[in-house]
């Protein structure tokens, strides 16, 4: 009869803490963060997003709940980013995923994020192929959005103005020869970029892809300087640009560089090269300019807590996790489908300009909203920004070779 009563009472017990498990898993609500862990795009996406954690618990949470972080490294590759998702979805059963970097991986990652039924907030990729499927198949793809960055097709035409308004408008150069590495969101940007520099009076006697795994730039170099280019517009992220730049800056290529070069927004860029920055003028999402109320007081605060300046993505994902609270306290639920409704109503002052989404979930674009500023490394890794004029805090220089 005793041992009897000990396996009532044992199975009483574990009766109780299998119904308790999933009311204490609901204690928290859980932000998944699939990002590359390695790189500074992915560190930063954790670390902004630890900051307005904690902002957010240390005034009670949200809809009486703790947020808590979850992150899983999807590095470069489409498998891996899978595999990140099914871990964070199936396996840690977060509410939210927020982050992202390649559209190559976020768009491998969309289905599984469809059929896990989880809100996808983008803060990385840029390819306007991973919210086009909103519109075809709303249903199934609903819960992917984008809060950062401006899409492809958006910068390719914030570049178009930069090239027709401060190279061609200002500065009288009448050639540009454009290079960008052999990914999806490159091959969107760089026929919208094209047309438009052409149809804005630009002549583009090149413009050519180069294989990621470059390390020799020389030859590409030299096709630039055949072209007769008066300037060269670079696309890159995962290609090396430390390479690329100290390579046009020791072979004192006489063409001045800038464009989109997603690893020169670091804020170490410029003494990882030894200078040789110089003079390049890099597409930035945000810096430390008052583009809202919000933008210095966050960028001190990161720089004071983690001893350098976010790149692009630590700006998104910080202004994701208000967004989402946001509709999460106006949804007064976590449920998806709740809070779906609420996000298309978005309306929200970020730290690079106000948030709201278009039809198909995607981060609009325009004046006060997000948008794509030029800042040139100047003297000793000062950021200047040169374009758009209305937002420019200096002027822009030459390499020094070609003073």
């Amino acid at each position: 009869m005793k041992s009897f009563l000990s396996l009532l009472a044992t199975a009483s017990i574990l009766g109780t803490g299998a119904l308790l498990t999933p009311a204490s898993a609901q204690q928290t609500i859980k932000i998944g963060v699939p990002t590359s862990v390695q790189l500074q795009v992915g560190r930063d996406t954790q670390n902004a997003i630890k900051m307005a954690i904690e902002d957010i618990n240390s005034k009670g949470g949200l809809v009486g709940r703790k947020l808590e972080m979850v992150a899983a490294d999807e590095t470069e590759n489409p498998e891996q980013g899978i595999a990140a998702i099914k871990k964070l979805t199936a396996d840690e059963k977060v509410d939210v995923l927020i982050g992202g970097y390649t559209s190559g991986v976020t768009l491998a990652q969309l289905p599984h994020i469809s059929n896990a039924k989880t809100i996808y907030l983008g803060v990385g990729a840029a390819s306007p192929a991973i919210t086009a499927k909103v519109k075809t198949d709303y249903e199934n793809y609903k819960y992917i959005f984008r809060v950062s960055p401006i899409h492809a097709g958006h910068q390719a035409r914030a570049l178009v103005d930069f090239i027709n308004g401060k190279l061609k408008g200002e500065m009288g150069l009448k050639k540009v020869a454009i290079v960008g590495e052999n990914a999806k969101w490159v091959q969107d940007l760089v026929p919208i970029l094209k047309k438009g520099a052409v149809e804005g009076g630009t002549e583009v006697p090149m413009a050519e892809f180069f294989d990621t795994s470059t390390s020799d730039f020389s030859p590409l170099f030299a096709k630039v300087k055949s072209s007769g280019a008066q300037y060269l517009i670079v696309i890159l992220s995962h290609a090396s640009s430390d390479i690329f730049v100290k390579q046009w800056h020791d072979a004192q290529v006489p063409i001045p560089i800038g464009g989109i070069d997603v690893k020169s927004q670091d804020a170490d860029f410029f003494t990882r090269v030894s200078g040789k920055a110089l003079s390049e003028t890099v597409g930035l999402f945000a810096t430390r300019a008052p583009l809202t109320e919000k933008t210095i007081p966050f960028w001190d605060e990161f720089v004071k807590r983690f001893g350098t300046a976010p790149v692009y993505t630590g700006v998104g994902a910080y202004d994701a996790i208000y967004v989402y609270a946001e509709a999460v306290k106006r949804a007064n639920s976590v449920e998806p489908n709740a809070v779906i409704k609420e996000l298309e109503k978005t309306d929200y002052v970020g730290i690079a300009g106000k948030i709201q989404f278009d039809e198909v979930h995607d981060v609009k674009t325009g004046p006060g909203l997000q948008n794509l500023l030029f800042a040139q490394w100047q003297k000793d890794g000062a950021r200047i920004v040169v374009w758009p004029k209305a937002s420019e805090t200096g002027k822009m220089i030459p390499p020094p070779w070609m003073n």
